[in-house]
């Protein structure tokens, strides 16, 4: 049973007084949803409803552009797959007329997807009016109310929705051409912005192009210079417009230049002229002037634009090529060497040089040769190599020369060398051959005396070559390698693995007892390598102090710590393209360990202070008496670099495994220190031999090294002795007896036995009683060793 009355009973003039008000509150609506808020609020009291919905079309288009349900903007997606055709606010909008549809529930024009769709959102819908939206210039979409099930909706009701209909269409409408003003507003501003923009650049380009620019009304008067050409003249922009920028102009340039621009303004044509303009210090540097008239519509010019760029280095080398072309005439004359060139499809001659002339004795006032001619004077043996030559560069354009020989009219012969060179047009036709003919007589005399002396000298070098190899391996039998004395088995084997590794660049670890002499194998190593002509230098890792030791090896910058007042190259630079010797490599902290085993993978480090990296090339050679295997199993030492450093081990033996080299070792050693200190010890006790040979010595090479020195110093006859206890392990005193201090050696060393001496004498060096005559040696030779051993001769005179 359906209620006939849908609205309260009121007059008509409310509706209308709500219409007027409804209008009134929709013209400040900025938003859809206000639309259905205001419509929800204002009309329950002249309607009874359920819903509002209010659908706008985009124009010309089945899309819906927004839509409204209760009062959330947006479509119902419950039954969005309903096609647009078949929906109630479309048929109001294209029809233009109201549509009523009774009963949602029992109506069969309705789709059964829109009653699930209006279901699934828990709506109940009875009767359902939906009216256009339109005003007088165009068509919007449609209004629509839904009400309770049970109740109907007048004529009057929904003449009374076409009202607020036209009002919210007008209201929408309104909006719509509210943001489509503000939004052509919004898109002037940005046109305006980027106008002005666009001005800014234009007006930042002019002024800071590299050219000095201006602009000229069409009578000539100059209006703008840039800030370039204002800096440049010095003047500000009032002190030059109109004519007053001619104050700049040279004054021999001043009525070419005018005349010139005023030529330009009666004929209409743009133009280019060079003069000179004097710079805010009043030197002139030559410019080149252009311009360019501006024309309107009817071809009227209304303006010149120009352009003033600096010419002053072309203007330069333009005088430096005229003084440039006296020079080549000079330097041809000096190296007798002429120029040509000849036309590319008839070979004739069209530039012959001074020196030309001369070279091929032609008289320059009698014009330039023909091809004949100058052929005639090519000796007749080369004439045809000089054609064939010709033919080359004429005929295959590629670069073609040849030696020949030119006859004089004295008959004598000049020796020649001749070069063209092709010059093609841009299209690859030959324009034109160019080339150079020098005269190479004395030249080739000299190379064939060069060549007779140096046969001379290769003559002698095999000569010498010869004799050297027969004194090498007469060395090589008693002395291998320099200051490697020795020919024991042991000993051969080391050096023989040197011979192998010292020609490469591979990293080189020696290991050996103290004393062995593992530098002097790192030394032989380097002097057999393709790096001898470059630095050996040799670090003692265990002598540098722990806080030094990455400056030491890698540098450090100026400030890098307290002391560092410059900047210091480290071992490894001042060794780049040689070979760097680390002994001792196993006393390393593990912080400089890995440092170092960056340089062997990389080949690169910092200085300290500095993180720019160093690119060095090194030949890396280290050396070490520990045993570093097991440092590395005890974590002491880096695995990854003992790796590194083991590349091509070699062991020194110790000097207990060389007994038969110990003899020529003691000769060595005796020659050598004997001669520094001026005796002369031509033999050896035999029983200082057996003793040598017989002590294991532990401390290898530098303890006999060491003894051998004692010894020379303190003999004083022609035969080397050496006292047994010397090299005893077990601290014993000397010997208590009454000669002098030259029998007290014992355990003492060297510097004791000076001072013992000293101290008997006083002081005194020289003289029967003197320092010297007690110990058997010349005075200069025991002041020597006084300055070497650093003792103070001072404190023994008033003892």
């Amino acid at each position: 049973m359906s209620v006939q009355a849908s609205i309260p009973q009121r007059t008509d003039s409310r509706r209308y007084e709500a219409v007027v008000r409804l209008s009134e509150a929709l013209s400040l609506c900025q938003e859809p949803e206000d639309l259905t808020k205001i419509l929800s609020e204002q009309l329950r009291e002249f309607l009874v409803f359920l819903q509002f919905y209010i659908v706008v079309y985009k124009e010309n288009s089945t899309e819906v552009e927004w839509a409204v349900v209760g009062r959330e903007k947006s479509l119902v997606s419950a039954y969005a797959d309903v096609p647009v055709e078949q929906r109630p606010s479309w048929q109001a909008y294209t029809k233009q007329e109201p549509i009523y549809i009774r009963d949602w529930n029992t109506d069969e024009g309705i789709p059964f997807r829109f009653k699930q769709g209006i279901a699934a959102q828990g709506l109940d819908v009875g009767p359902l009016v939906f009216v256009p939206l339109t005003t007088p210039q165009r068509r919007l979409g449609a209004l629509g109310m839904s009400g309770h099930p049970g109740i109907s909706y007048s004529s009057d009701d929904i003449a009374f929705l076409q009202l607020i209909g036209r009002a919210v269409a007008f209201a929408i409408d309104d909006n719509f051409n509210l943001k489509r003003a503000e939004a052509s507003n919004a898109e002037l501003q940005r046109q305006n912005e980027r106008l002005q923009r666009s001005e800014r650049e234009l007006r930042e380009v002019i002024e800071t192009i590299p050219c000095m620019a201006w602009s000229a009304s069409a009578d000539g008067a100059a209006q703008f210079f840039n800030r370039r050409w204002l800096d440049y003249a010095g003047l500000a922009a009032d002190q030059v417009e109109g004519w007053g920028w001619t104050v700049v102009v040279h004054p021999d340039d001043l009525n070419v230049l005018v005349d010139y621009w005023r030529m330009l303004m009666s004929s209409g044509q743009s133009g280019e002229i060079e003069g000179r303009l004097r710079r805010f210090d009043g030197v002139y540097r030559w410019f080149l002037f252009r311009a360019t008239p501006s024309v309107d519509e009817t071809g009227r010019i209304v303006k010149w634009y120009g352009t003033n760029t600096d010419i002053e280095e072309r203007k330069t080398a333009e005088q430096a090529l005229k003084r440039s072309e006296a020079y080549l005439a000079e330097a041809q004359r000096i190296t007798l060497t002429g120029s040509y060139a000849t036309d590319g499809i008839t070979r004739q001659l069209t530039y012959w040089s001074e020196e030309m002339f001369r070279l091929f004795g032609f008289d320059p006032h009698q014009g330039l040769p023909m091809w004949d001619q100058w052929l005639g004077r090519v000796h007749p043996e080369d004439r045809q190599k000089v054609v064939l030559a010709a033919d080359r560069a004429f005929l295959e354009k590629v670069d073609s020369g040849t030696e020949f020989r030119i006859l004089n009219l004295d008959g004598t012969v000049r020796i020649a060398h001749g070069i063209g060179h092709p010059v093609l047009s841009p299209n690859g036709e030959l324009f034109q051959v160019v080339g150079t003919v020098v005269d190479i007589t004395e030249r080739r005399r000299a190379e064939e005396a060069l060549k007779s002396a140096v046969d001379e000298i290769k003559r002698l070098k095999e000569e010498l070559y010869r004799e050297n190899l027969a004194l090498r391996d007469e060395i090589d039998r008693s002395s291998m390698f320099e200051e490697i004395v020795g020919t024991s088995d042991p000993l051969r084997a080391v050096l023989s693995r040197i011979a192998k590794v010292a020609p490469t660049d591979s990293t080189v670890f020696i290991t050996g007892e103290t004393g062995t002499g593992k530098e002097l194998i790192a030394r032989a190593i380097h002097k057999r390598s393709p790096r001898s002509g470059r630095a050996f230098v040799s670090v003692n890792c265990a002598a540098l102090a722990p806080s030094l030791i990455s400056s030491e090896l890698f540098g450090h910058e100026k400030g890098a710590f307290t002391g560092a007042t410059q900047r210091r190259l480290g071992r490894f630079e001042m060794a780049d393209g040689g070979t760097i010797f680390l002994d001792e490599v196993g006393e390393l902290p593990s912080d400089i360990q890995v440092a170092l085993l960056r340089v062997l993978q990389e080949r690169e480090f910092e200085r300290v202070g500095s993180n720019r990296s160093i690119k060095v090339d090194v030949r890396v050679i280290a050396a070490t008496n520990r045993d570093l295997e097991a440092a590395v199993a005890k974590g002491g030492f880096r695995e990854d670099l003992f790796y590194r450093l083991n590349v091509f081990p070699v062991d020194v033996p110790p000097l207990r495994q060389r007994r038969d080299d110990i003899l020529m070792l003691v000769e060595y050693f005796v020659q050598r220190y004997a001669k520094r200190l001026g005796k002369h010890i031509p033999s050896i006790e035999k029983k200082t031999l057996d003793l040598l040979r017989s002590y294991d010595w532990p401390g290898n090479i530098r303890e006999l090294q060491n003894v051998i020195e004692r010894s020379i110093i303190l003999t004083s006859g022609e035969v080397l002795s050496v006292d047994g206890f010397w090299l005893s392990k077990g601290d014993v005193p000397p010997p208590k007896t009454e000669t002098s201090p030259v029998s007290k050696v014992g355990r003492w060393s060297e510097k004791e036995i000076i001072k013992a001496a000293l101290a008997e004498s006083r002081g005194r060096i020289s003289g029967p009683s003197g320092a010297a005559a007690k110990l058997g040696i010349p005075p200069s030779t025991l002041d020597y060793r006084i300055r070497a051993l650093r003792i103070n001769k001072r404190e023994f005179k008033f003892r």
